[in-house]
């Protein structure tokens, strides 16, 4: 690369042949302007022109010439810097001299360093077209940075839909629906990242796999697709079940992850951004299959027990139980269940010690603050926010929030819950008192409409809007899709909506789940989730008939104390054991379980 520079020409001159101070006359050659008129200026690029005018100049190619050889002026007896110069902002602040004749010259201008086929490139203004070829690359390229788990497949992939493309992996199989099959090489390295941080699955792994307590299971899934769930999903199968899984969001799945498990030989449907057809259409295709008929359902959220009680309901004849682990998704078995309709046990996941404490509140208290850094950049400094719902998941949120040094509401409909969060030094208030002033509001309920059309329009301008629940119902995103309000994408999963008067808000994952379509979960906590579902479906899957009715069941506490234990050695934590003389005066088993059903954590 060749450098082009332009600068005066310094003469060799020898350190005594440099005048000092009396040698110089006693007036200095420079003398400024007093006036403010715009003075005719001359080219220093003319010849000789700076030579001839420069404050400071080269000295006199002739010897003996110009007397003392240079023409620079008496530090001593010259005026201010801010006297003498004079900028005129119409040619980019060169600065005027006069000299004592009268004339007027530039002091010579510093010339930057260009590189030859820099100036060449950089002078090509791109055409329309390709501004906006540009724009959208560096849009897009933006995009990535931020979106779900630094999906690899994003910015490459081209705008066909999964549904419209022949995929086949290595093998020959194509029983299987992805954004982009060639993406597994890296799907499999997030996945053997995963493996470091699920200990308990591992174990779990090698401990049953000689025994394949799950052969012969047909077990269908419907969660979020993950290198932390691809885990699962191997672990499962190396126990002995065959499993065809779909996504239970449309924007947490790992799409380099999905092309891993799909070149393992699994049956995956699901891909980042899928529209609200296409989440159904791929959760009729695990179900829908000839010659294939699930046994066993582990569903995150409801929505695939749902389908086939709707579409397909002989199935539930054949199937042995259903594990559930989101609120919603055992509120719906519960409701189920109380009007008589759930035609097979079901274990409720939700509720288990290891999942509430554990999934719900020390997860959310890490991964609430990644996907809004990620997503918006926020400072949490003396931001107000407010937290809808202090349950395990608002718990973990609002320990994190104040633990930045944000100022934190809390609603709640619950007393003992909100006594809680006032002892813990929340202030407990209404939505409608300060949704004016926060700047963060975050819902963490499980329940529908809980920020609705009248709240958002009081918002300020700039309000973040999320939710870290599992529904997409708890912010009435509805009511927002109207003629009057303005759209405008950001970047992936952020979105300002924008009113008439200008007015805008920030929303996020347009109402869905923040963390898991934001940014990522911890590893080691999703192993304690993951492992307690692998248990409860061994559990549900090998139990004698009779043993578990038609209803649903909590996780049995013996089976939440063995969860706990598989971790332990991460942390090289050694138990305490009791003595017979203990147990004997606790009325308890000396391997427990330790704490009765009612215990509260």
């Amino acid at each position: 690369m060749s450098v082009q520079v332009v600068a005066a020409k310094m003469a060799e001159v020898e350190l005594k042949d440099v005048p000092t101070g009396k040698d110089l006359p006693a007036e200095s050659p420079v003398t400024p302007t007093s006036e403010g008129k715009n003075l005719p200026r001359n080219d220093p690029h003319e010849a000789g022109s700076a030579a001839a005018v420069s404050p400071i100049a080269e000295p006199s190619a002739k010897a003996g010439e110009g007397g003392t050889g240079l023409l620079t002026p008496n530090p001593a007896k010259m005026p201010q810097a801010s006297s003498m110069k004079r900028s005129d902002p119409q040619q980019n602040g060169g600065e005027a001299f006069v000299n004592r004749d009268g004339t007027v010259a530039e002091a010579p201008r510093m010339k930057k360093i260009q590189f030859a086929d820099q100036k060449q490139e950089f002078n090509k203004r791109p055409s329309k077209i390709g501004r906006r070829s540009l724009s959208r690359s560096i849009s897009q390229s933006s995009t990535d940075s931020y979106s779900s788990a630094a999906s690899y497949t994003d910015s490459s992939d081209d705008e066909t839909s999964p549904r419209d493309k022949q995929q086949k992996n290595s093998k020959g199989n194509g029983d299987f629906c992805i954004k982009n099959i060639k993406q597994a090489d890296f799907g499999r390295r997030e996945i053997e990242i995963a493996e470091q941080e699920m200990p308990a699955l591992m174990a779990l792994r090698k401990r049953a796999q000689g025994e394949k307590p799950l052969a012969g299971a047909k077990i269908v899934g419907c969660t979020h697709i993950t290198a932390q769930t691809a885990v699962l999903m191997e672990t499962l199968s190396a126990l002995g079940a065959q499993c065809r899984w779909a996504a239970c969001n449309i924007y947490s799945t790992q799409n380099e992850v999905a092309a891993a498990l799909a070149e393992g030989g699994f049956s995956v449907f699901a891909w980042k951004g899928e529209s609200e057809d296409d989440f159904w259409w791929c959760i009729d295709r695990c179900v829908n299959v000839e010659g294939w008929q699930p046994n066993m359902i582990l569903d995150d959220g409801g929505d695939l027990t749902h389908w086939i009680y709707k579409k397909y309901p002989s199935m539930f004849k054949k199937i042995k139980g259903i594990v559930e682990e989101s609120v919603t998704g055992v509120h719906r078995l519960y409701q189920l269940s109380k009007a008589g309709k759930l035609c097979v046990p079901a274990m409720n996941v939700n509720d288990s010690v290891t999942k509430q404490k554990f999934d719900n509140l020390y997860c959310c208290r890490e991964s609430i603050l990644d996907g809004l850094k990620r997503t918006t950049d926020v400072m949490f400094g003396g931001k107000q926010v407010v937290v809808c719902g202090y349950g395990e998941v608002g718990k973990g949120c609002c320990a994190a929030l104040k633990a930045m040094g944000s100022i934190v509401y809390v609603t709640e409909i619950d007393p003992i819950c909100a006594l809680q969060a006032c002892m813990d030094g929340f202030r407990l208030v209404k939505l409608t008192e300060v949704i004016r002033q926060v700047d963060i509001v975050i819902t963490c309920t499980g329940n529908k409409n809980v920020v609705v059309r009248e709240n958002l329009d009081r918002m300020k301008n700039g309000c973040i809007v999320c939710n870290m629940g599992h529904s997409n119902t708890e912010i009435d995103v509805a009511s927002l899709r109207t003629p009057e309000l303005t759209w405008e994408r950001v970047r992936s999963q952020v979105d300002h909506v924008i009113w008439p008067d200008g007015k805008r808000i920030v929303l996020l994952a347009e109402g869905r789940l923040l963390n898991l379509s934001c940014s990522t979960v911890p590893t080691f906590v999703l192993s304690i989730t993951a492992t307690t579902q692998a248990l409860a479906l061994i559990e549900l899957y090998n139990a004698p008939e009779g043993r578990y009715k038609q209803d649903v069941y909590l996780l049995p506490k013996k089976m939440d104390e063995y969860v706990a234990s598989l971790h332990l050695p991460t942390f090289d934590a050694h138990l305490t054991e009791l003595s017979d003389e203990q147990a004997k005066y606790l009325g308890l088993n000396k391997n427990g379980p330790f704490k009765p059903n009612y215990y509260r954590y």
